[in-house]
Order: C-alpha cells, then sequence, then structure tokens
C-alpha cells in the first residue's frame, strides 16, 4: 500500500495506515471512514479493534499490508464491511453474515425489544422467526427471554446454514429450530405459536434500481424484494398467521418508513386481527406494527 508521493519502503505503521485509510474511504463516500479503516485493518491482522490502538506505532509487516489492502479496494468499490469482515454486531451480539443474508440493522433490534416487552410474562412461549436471514432476532430474543422456545424459518437454505452457525455459536441450538420455507408454511396444524416476529422483504420492486450501491449490489434480492408496493409479503403472512397463530396470538412485523399507516389502514376493521399500535425507530419512523388475533367470538360478531 503506497500513498501518494510515498515511497514503498517508508515505514507503514497502524497509525499510519488508519491515517491513510480514513482519507482514502473519505473521498469514496464513506460516512464512517475512520470505523471501518480500524475494522478492516483489525480483520487484516487478526486482532481486536483495542490492540490496534496499544500498538498505534507498530510496523504492519508485508502480508498484513497485503490483505488489508485488498479489504480497502473492496470496500472502495462498494461492498458492505459487514460481508467483508464475515460479521457484524446485533443488539450487542456478534453475527456471522455473508452475501446470502441481510445485514443486521440497528433499525431491526426494536423487533426484539418490543417482543421481549410484550413476552416477559408469559412462560415458554413458542415463537416463530419468519425470514429468519442470520438469525439475528431470533438467537437476540431467545438470548433475553429464559425460557421462550423459536421455529426460524427461512426460504433459503444458504441462509438457514448461516442461521444455524450462529445459532450454534450463542448456545441455543435446543431452544431455536431452523426449518426451510416459504413463511408459515413449515409449521404442522398442531404448531400454534404465541409470536410471529418478521423482517419481511418491504422495498417495493420500482424501488429497488433506487437502493444505494452497496444494498443493491451486494445484498440478497429477494430478502428486499417486497412486491408492488412493498408489502405484498406483509399480507401474505398476515392471511397465513390468521389461520396458524395462537389464541391471541401476537405479530409484530418491521416495515418501510412511510408503510405503518397502510397496513394500519387495511387492518383497523379486521375481522382477524385487532391492530395494537406502530414503534417507531430510532430516526422517528414508524418501523413495527403490531396486531393480535381476534378470538372466535370477536370474529363471529364481525
Amino acid at each position: 500500500m503506497t500513498a501518494p508521493g510515498q515511497a514503498e519502503d517508508e515505514v507503514w505503521t497502524v497509525g499510519r495506515l488508519l491515517r491513510w485509510t480514513t482519507e482514502f474511504l473519505t473521498r469514496h463516500g464513506s460516512e464512517s471512514p475512520r470505523l471501518e479503516s480500524e475494522i478492516l485493518l483489525a480483520n487484516a491482522l487478526d486482532w481486536q479493534r483495542v490492540k490496534l490502538y496499544m500498538n498505534i506505532n507498530e510496523e504492519v509487516g508485508g502480508l498484513g499490508r497485503t490483505l488489508f489492502r485488498e479489504l480497502v479496494k473492496k470496500r472502495a468499490a462498494g461492498e458492505p464491511v459487514a460481508y467483508l469482515v464475515g460479521h457484524k454486531e446485533f443488539y450487542s451480539l456478534d453475527f456471522e453474515v455473508s452475501r446470502d443474508v441481510l445485514i443486521p440493522r440497528p433499525d431491526t433490534e426494536l423487533l426484539v425489544m418490543t417482543f421481549l416487552e410484550l413476552a416477559k410474562e408469559i412462560d415458554s412461549p413458542l415463537c416463530v422467526d419468519v425470514g429468519t436471514g442470520s438469525g439475528c432476532v431470533a438467537v437476540a430474543c431467545t438470548k433475553h427471554h429464559p425460557s421462550a422456545r423459536f421455529i426460524a424459518i427461512d426460504k433459503s437454505a444458504s441462509a438457514l446454514a448461516v442461521a444455524g452457525r450462529n445459532i450454534a455459536r450463542h448456545g441455543f441450538s435446543e431452544r431455536i429450530e431452523r426449518r426451510q420455507g416459504s413463511l408459515l408454511e413449515p409449521l404442522t396444524a398442531e404448531e400454534r405459536p404465541g409470536f410471529i416476529v418478521s423482517n419481511p422483504p418491504y422495498i417495493a420492486t420500482s424501488e429497488i434500481a433506487g437502493l444505494d450501491s452497496a444494498v443493491r449490489n451486494f445484498e440478497p434480492l429477494e430478502a428486499l424484494n417486497g412486491g408492488p408496493d412493498g408489502l405484498e409479503l406483509v399480507r401474505e403472512l398476515l392471511r397465513q398467521a390468521a389461520f396458524r397463530i395462537g389464541p391471541e396470538g401476537t405479530i409484530l412485523i418491521e416495515v418501510g418508513h412511510d408503510q405503518a399507516a397502510t397496513v394500519q389502514a387495511e387492518y383497523a376493521r379486521s375481522a382477524e386481527w385487532d391492530f395494537k399500535g406502530i414503534r417507531k425507530d430510532l430516526g422517528g419512523n414508524a418501523r413495527l406494527v403490531i396486531l393480535t388475533k381476534k378470538n372466535k367470538f370477536q370474529s363471529l360478531a364481525i
């Protein structure tokens, strides 16, 4: 790695590499160039990030620089840092990620927090995570609920493989079962979950082309595309859930920043569902919709 105007034989310390790369990634549009530089260098050296500052003046050898250079080139070309290093933090837990799964995002932590709030007094609830991807939601929920049991569903065998490794790594193989299939189809007739949680595809097909290139070019399209208005799979999930969820069961669905009002309008007078509210993410966007299944007497009365 040679900076403009600098000889190859000059000493490349940890600090010099971080400074140069921060400037380089800034020019290539990174919103967090220093943080990304640290994550990539720590990965190339197989260090924890804190070790970078403990060894800020240490020279980085040729192999480390070569690995780092390749990572930086890929990042400058748009590949997300999480895919380059193979992991991402979610709800203070570390998860393996690959291009077979969406990168976990802070907005989705609202799904976990709301589940934990609503399920905290319920012993051993049977729960379903639809479109589990990396398994981050099911694992985080299970980690913080002492007795919840999850069925983690995904259409993608590759995604389920990633989820399986994350489930095993965090020690929940006995409480989280993986199943492959579309939405709730893998459930048996006898399984009536008390909670369904989902971060389904909700980007309108026409909006895919306008997504940030890091998302559009690298994250799995099938985990993004929600049909003509983005809510195609949300509606189908609610249709299936009306027959599959347990009595007065609760479903939590993450939606796009401008979609919650549409869901509320469509289901405010539903015969099957009581619309229980909307939760906003840290940016103030309506991000999560909450519905509960009406009991049979309510349904017959409508």
